[in-house]
């Protein structure tokens, strides 16, 4: 398993991405916003897999509010390949450098009603929910997980 920054080359196994895992728990009328952020999140990576090719994917940013906050950005796993590890491994390893940052702290996520356990597990808390904020169906769950102590 190789973990390694976005390029645009890896644009086309991205969207193939985000399509296996709609309806299940993206909506199509958010491909624009996925599109968006592989045109300029900075911190953006996939993982691969020898013989699978590119597996995963997700990134985060800084946010402006609040400031010193990251947030993290589409994060997904191929459909068929859900439950092995690897959305544990890419979450992992965005924690571990956004924590590794002396300028960020809180980290931030919008994510949805069917994924909202997968990062409770990993320290978030809730902090407000909007049915259906997403799109019909897909409710808007904000989560944060607080800043570790340094």
């Amino acid at each position: 398993m190789t973990l390694r920054p976005y390029t645009p080359a890896d644009r086309d196994a991205c969207l193939a991405l985000f399509a296996s895992n709609v309806p299940d728990y993206f909506a199509q009328i958010e491909l624009d916003d996925f599109v968006d952020t592989l045109d300029h999140s900075e911190h953006y990576f996939v993982i691969e897999l020898e013989g699978e090719g590119i597996v995963a994917c997700g990134g985060y940013d800084a946010l402006d509010q609040p400031a010193g906050a990251a947030g993290l950005c589409w994060g997904m796993v191929r459909r068929d390949l859900h439950g092995r590890g690897l959305g544990e491994r890419l979450l992992r390893e965005r924690l571990q450098r956004i924590d590794a940052d002396p300028e960020l702290g809180p980290v931030l996520i919008e994510t949805t009603q069917r994924t909202q356990d997968f990062f409770a597990r990993h320290g978030f808390l809730v902090t407000r929910i909007v049915a259906d904020g997403f799109a019909a169906g897909y409710d808007l769950v904000e989560m944060v997980r607080p800043a570790p102590q340094r």
